[in-house]
């Protein structure tokens, strides 16, 4: 029975693999204009999804989505200007909620700058 089991993962896993290998492009745009404007889309058979828009090297934003090996579906929005890049997505890591003393402290130390201590 153990055997049994052990044949059928590895037969699933196999069709995925297989299927990641065989993936084809099902759909795909691209503009390119003389002012330095673009978009693109594809879409890929195995659910890879991708699509951005811009202008050279002003402005980027676009998203893109898959399924990770362990069946976790991933989506990621992002923009990308003269602030950096900015990703989104539930996958992401976040940071922790600064504790409520540091923020006073923060709050302090902004509200009373020190002095000036080159004299």
């Amino acid at each position: 029975m153990k055997f049994m089991i052990l044949i059928a993962f590895f037969v699933s896993v196999m069709q995925v693999v297989l299927s990641d290998r065989d993936a084809i492009v099902v759909e795909q745009l691209s503009n390119v204009n003389p002012d330095g404007s673009y978009s693109y889309v594809y879409k890929t058979s195995n659910g890879i999804n991708a699509e951005e828009s811009g202008k050279g090297a002003e402005f980027a934003k676009g998203s893109f989505s898959y399924t990770s090996n362990d069946g976790q579906p991933i989506a990621l929005e992002y923009e990308a200007d003269e602030n950096g890049y900015r990703p989104r997505g539930d996958h992401l890591p976040t940071p922790h909620p600064i504790p409520d003393y540091i923020q006073r402290a923060l709050d302090f130390i902004r509200n009373n700058p020190p002095e000036n201590l080159s004299k």
